[in-house]
């Protein structure tokens, strides 16, 4: 009984006694842990908040204030970044993350002579990091480096065979120091790779023989995996073929002979993506996809058909626009109207039809 009481009496002075107060420190780390936590999830403004607050507490906390520059980066806010992350740097020249971010801010604000500073910096710490080569890149060609530039994304792929960015822009930068023969197969391997500036450049070396046997149908398959993509130069390319080949272009009769007979080879050509189909009376992919059921690829087939100037794909998407499908496809269908709006704004089609 005696020792049951003592302990009941050593609990409750325990329980009276106040727990020491987090230090700054302790406070600042808290923060600090939040805003990280936050900038992860993407959310910059409360990273912010979060980040000064921990500075407040903690005004020689490195982390805090790296993580601060890269806050306001991701929130745009480029010279609050340039600040933060300089004034980490001469508190800590080897905090390598914040130079990187540093050097990513200045590229972001055209400053390519202070970029190009700092890219250097990583560098000589870092000389395989591809990120910093690929600045460098971005940063030369600003400069007018082309040279530079295209060495520069050689280093990034030798790291990195699969970044397609650098890919393209080492692509981009050899067409434009007219090395199409070397330009050529970089944008036909990011094109396949499924980059959509590639595609519609791989286009134009087709359409224009560099740096390969020009090949108008081939062009027209890579304009219209562009297009597809968003990118409207493709969208531009496949009106202006269009145009030649309804007759409503100054040019030569031999000319959109070539290209009716390009669209031609297109739609030929897409038979070879389905090949358990075969055409039963007319000369459309997606009509034979129609009739094995399988709607969901038929509409962007007959679109890409319809687009390449098949009137019977054009009449089979009005059919499935006004029908449907029954339980696969409703009538009005969005896509169909959209294919609509677009050729008739081109003259391909009436409105009113």
């Amino acid at each position: 009984m005696r020792l049951l009481l003592l302990l009941g009496v050593a609990q409750a002075g325990c329980a009276g006694v106040a727990r020491p107060a987090p230090t700054p420190q302790a406070q600042a780390q808290v923060y600090l842990d939040q805003g990280q936590a936050l900038i992860a999830r993407g959310e910059m403004a409360a990273a912010v908040t979060a980040l000064r607050e921990a500075l407040r507490r903690e005004p020689d906390l490195i982390q805090a204030r790296s993580s601060l520059g890269l806050a306001l980066y991701g929130m745009g806010d480029l010279d609050a970044a340039v600040e933060e992350l300089r004034a980490t740097l001469r508190r800590q020249p080897d905090a390598f993350t914040a130079r990187l971010t540093l050097a990513s801010a200045l590229v972001a604000k055209q400053d390519w002579a202070a970029a190009r500073v700092e890219l250097e910096h990583v560098l000589r710490a870092r000389p395989d990091l591809g990120q910093a080569h690929y600045g460098l890149g971005v940063v030369r060609y600003a400069q007018g480096d082309l040279d530079g530039a295209i060495e520069a994304f050689r280093r990034v792929l030798a790291g990195d065979p699969h970044h397609q960015d650098a890919r393209y822009n080492l692509a981009l930068m050899l067409r434009l120091a007219q090395r199409n023969g070397e330009a050529t197969p970089e944008f036909l391997a990011a094109a396949q790779a499924g980059h959509a500036r590639a595609q519609y450049f791989a286009g134009t070396a087709y359409a224009a023989g560099l740096g390969v046997e020009r090949d108008l149908a081939t062009a027209i398959t890579w304009w219209f995996r562009a297009a597809e993509q968003g990118v409207p130069q493709a969208d531009e390319a496949l009106a202006q073929l269009r145009q030649v080949a309804l007759g409503r272009d100054r040019r030569a009769p031999a000319d959109r002979a070539n290209v009716e007979q390009a669209f031609r080879d297109y739609r030929a050509a897409l038979w070879r993506d389905f090949p358990g189909l075969a055409p039963d009376g007319d000369d459309t992919v997606g009509g034979a996809l129609l009739r094995k059921g399988r709607v969901s690829e038929a509409v962007p087939v007959l679109i890409r058909e319809a687009a390449a100037l098949s009137e019977p794909a054009d009449r089979l998407l009005e059919r499935l626009w006004t029908e449907g499908v029954d339980g696969l496809l409703p009538a009005h269908d969005a896509r169909i109207l959209g294919y609509f709006d677009r050729a008739a704004a081109e003259g391909l089609r009436s409105p009113v039809r």
